[in-house]
């Protein structure tokens, strides 16, 4: 019914039927998720199983030719039977299913019934538990009225344990300090202040009160008789009679009453001990006087020996009794000093004044020493570094190589607790110092010719500065606060002084005759003659040397009195003047070398103006005038060098501005050099270039180890002397051309448009006024014209007056 014979072939089925399979496969179609499941549970090969079976292409695969289609019947048949065993599953499963949901309410209903059976057990076991709780409360309520009752009647028992053995325990204190027994009264009074701190909550009964009060009054009257003890014990010579161990038990005792009376006995003893040095130092005394100051502190010395040989078992050291006996006798020494350097202040003297601070410095850190573990010491000193005293911040020293040097600080009360005193009066030190320096200068002056040449650096320095640092270890030892920045004052003073008056007029007399010449980069004075003998040379290199080491120490002084001064006055140190002093030294000194220098080359370039360049006639070795430049170099530069070595990098100094200075002046001599023909010009370039060779090797010349010269030096020489030979190039290229030669021109000098200049190298040249005038306008036309156009606006009115100027300072 379903196939047509022929059309099953070829695979074609009619439309309708296709549509209507299509209608029944999508209605048995799973969503993909439940396919996958249910091949994962089931899998198959059947294509019939398939979520993608296409009924058609299943035909064509049963009967894919027409000889096939004889089988169709059985075919069929085999389908039919697979229904049926379908259905027939189908009503199982079905049948199946049914009976699993009425099991499955049976089972339900028995769950419900079980969870109602046990919330009534639930219920009824909670009810018994309620009533057994309510039947243990009955039983157990006797039981607590009984506990309660037990722990007020131990309560009670123990109290009132605790009041007769506090009023056995006063009883037999009373009785243990009549009779001095303080071994006993000190553990009986501990340990009725422990009972009575019990009690301290029960002030508002009677009894109560009156034995508290009758504890109060027992510690007072033992306070008292302890008290008087001490004082018979120490009545005569301050030694103590008696028991010692007594004393030492009674002492334990105040350690127990604590507070005031503990207190009042130390310092009772600490007047004791210190009763006797105020009487024999007393301000009306001789001895009390600074120049005996060092007894004061023997005395102490011989009291703490004293205290140590028949005190020490009585006091316990944790009273600190030594510590508080120095520490009064140093506040009472030091009004004492204050009071009579204030009333005898013109007897003070600057040695009496280091006398007495080196002996009391000495002393406070012999305390400082004694003392450095002491716990009460110890409890005394402040939390924070700031607050340290500036005196005695470290103990000063020099080193091996005699440097000053600090040794560890020791942080103590006693540093600066007498030596404090002295400070107001250190203007007297100041005053002295003031007094010795200029005493020094003075002999600097008056020996300063007999220094000259004695060595690279001048003995006078070194002394000045052993002096300033004799000077700031003494200071610093006395006081790192205003004293040591008025000395800081001082010395800057007298280094500016040594500078002015010692090494400024140290430096060789000269006549110097000069000119002037003002030019676009400004007014530039020419030494013309300066003549410096060999001794005058090392005078001058020592000076250098001697203001070079004033330096360097300079510096490192403002370093060490930043380091030693109070942090609040460090930023008030300031040695840059007194540097540039040194720094002018050295410049002067520099000049004066360079300007001798000069003095051999302007000669002999004098006599390079003077040489009859038009008659030369063949090029030949170099011409004498650079000869004598160069022997005047082979002969001064080493010397220089050689006294220089400790200053090396102002020789280097030296050579730039010579060379700074020779080029300049040898273009100067160079242009009037006039006229000049091209054999000459050859001359002069293979004399310009000897020079410059003479220059370059100018750092090393007459050294055993040849070094090479600074990269900036070399720059400046072959920069400077490459214009010169430029120059002379100018003056050997043709003229004729005149577009071409001030081509060559501006080409060559790099853009010069200074007229002047080119006016002078036609005078090399030997051009008439009228070849030269064509130039010149040409000149003007095309270089100078064409710059000015270049040049700002506000640039350009300055031009002219400075070239006016110019000329006027020429003629």
């Amino acid at each position: 019914k379903i196939l047509k014979t022929g059309k099953m072939a070829s695979g074609s089925v009619s439309e309708d039927l296709l549509a209507d399979w299509s209608a029944d496969l999508e209605a048995v179609l799973y969503a993909p998720e439940v396919e996958e499941a249910i091949q994962e549970v089931c899998p198959s090969s059947d294509p019939l199983d398939s979520k993608d079976f296409n009924p058609i292409d299943y035909i064509n695969q049963l009967f894919p030719t027409e000889q096939s289609l004889a089988g169709i019947d059985d075919t069929m048949t085999r389908m039919r039977v697979k229904i049926q065993q379908l259905d027939g599953e189908v009503r199982g499963v079905v049948r199946g299913q049914a009976d699993v949901g009425h099991d499955g309410r049976q089972a339900l209903e028995e769950v419900q019934e079980a969870i109602q059976e046990l919330f009534g057990r639930i219920r009824n076991i909670k009810q018994k538990a309620e009533h057994s709780e309510h039947m243990v409360k009955k039983i157990t309520s006797d039981i607590k009225q009984l506990d309660n009752a037990k722990r007020h009647l131990t309560d009670s028992i123990r109290t009132l344990e605790r009041l007769r053995f506090l009023i056995t325990n006063l009883e037999e204190l009373q009785r243990n300090f009549r009779q001095r027994n303080y071994a006993e009264v000190r553990m009986q009074l501990h340990g009725a202040i422990s009972v009575v701190e019990e009690f301290s909550k029960y002030k508002s009964i009677p009894q109560i009160k009156q034995l508290m009060d009758r504890l109060d009054s027992i510690q007072y009257d033992l306070g008292q008789q302890i008290k008087v003890d001490f004082e018979k014990a120490f009545s005569v010579g301050g030694a103590p009679r008696g028991t010692k161990a007594q004393l030492h038990d009674a002492c334990l005792v105040m350690d127990t009453l604590g507070g005031r009376m503990k207190e009042e006995l130390i310092q009772w003893f600490v007047r004791l001990q210190l009763s006797e040095y105020d009487v024999m130092f007393h301000e009306s005394l001789e001895v009390a006087w600074l120049d005996k100051v060092d007894r004061r502190y023997s005395w102490l010395r011989r009291t703490l020996i004293n205290y140590e040989e028949e005190c020490v078992p009585i006091f316990p050291s944790e009273w600190g009794i030594p510590e508080r006996v120095c520490i009064e006798f140093c506040n009472n020494t030091r009004e004492s000093i204050s009071s009579l350097m204030r009333g005898r202040g013109a007897d003070i003297e600057v040695k009496l004044l280091l006398f007495a601070i080196q002996k009391t410095t000495a002393f406070e850190k012999m305390l400082a020493q004694r003392f450095v573990s002491s716990a009460y010491l110890e409890s005394l000193m402040p939390t924070r570094p700031s607050e340290m005293p500036s005196y005695g911040a470290g103990e000063d020293s020099e080193d091996e190589d005699g440097h000053p040097s600090r040794k560890p600080r020791v942080n103590s009360p006693f540093l600066g607790m007498i030596s404090r005193c002295f400070e107001p009066h250190l203007n007297v030190y100041i005053t002295s110092q003031d007094k010795n320096l200029s005493d020094l200068i003075e002999s600097f002056v008056a020996d300063r010719r007999s220094q000259e040449g004695t060595g690279i650096v001048l003995p006078s320095a070194a002394d000045m500065f052993v002096f300033y640092k004799k000077c700031l270890v003494q200071c610093t030892s006395l006081s790192t606060g205003p004293p040591l920045l008025e000395l800081t004052e001082l010395f800057k003073k007298y280094l500016r002084e040594y500078a002015t008056r010692v090494l400024t007029p140290s430096m060789p007399k000269v006549s110097v005759s000069t000119s002037s010449k003002l030019t676009l980069s400004g007014l530039r004075k020419e030494t013309l003659e300066v003549n410096l003998s060999p001794e005058d040379l090392r005078t001058t290199c020592s000076l250098l040397c001697t203001a070079d080491y004033c330096l360097e120490t300079t510096q490192q002084l403002e370093s060490k009195l930043k380091e030693r001064i109070d942090g609040s006055l460090s930023e008030k140190i300031d040695f840059t003047e007194e540097q540039e002093s040194f720094h002018g030294v050295i410049s002067s000194c520099i000049q004066l070398l360079v300007q001798d220098m000069d003095s051999v080359c302007a000669t002999a370039f004098n006599s390079m103006v003077k040489i009859p360049w038009q008659n030369v006639e063949a090029v030949g070795d170099q011409s004498p005038y650079v000869s004598s430049i160069a022997g005047h170099i082979r002969n001064t530069v080493p010397m220089l060098r050689e006294h220089l070595s400790s200053a090396r990098k102002y020789f280097v100094n030296f050579c730039h501005k010579f060379a700074n200075s020779f080029i300049p002046a040898f273009v100067t001599h160079l242009y009037k050099c006039k006229p000049i023909n091209t054999i000459a010009a050859e001359q002069l370039l293979l004399d310009t270039h000897s020079l410059k060779t003479c220059l370059l090797e100018l750092p090393s010349t007459g050294a055993a180890v040849t070094k090479k010269a600074p990269a900036s030096y070399t720059k400046l020489v072959l920069k400077g002397m490459e214009r010169v030979e430029l120059i002379i190039k100018i003056v050997m290229s043709p003229h004729e051309q005149a577009e071409e030669f001030i081509a060559s021109y501006s080409k060559l000098m790099q853009g010069d448009t200074d007229l002047s200049n080119f006016q002078k190298v036609l005078e090399m040249k030997g051009l008439k006024r009228s070849e030269q005038h064509a130039l010149i306008e040409l000149f003007k036309t095309r270089v100078v014209s064409g710059a000015d156009s270049a040049r700002p606006r506000s640039e350009r009115g300055l031009i002219q007056p400075i070239k006016k100027l110019e000329k006027l300072m020429r003629f």
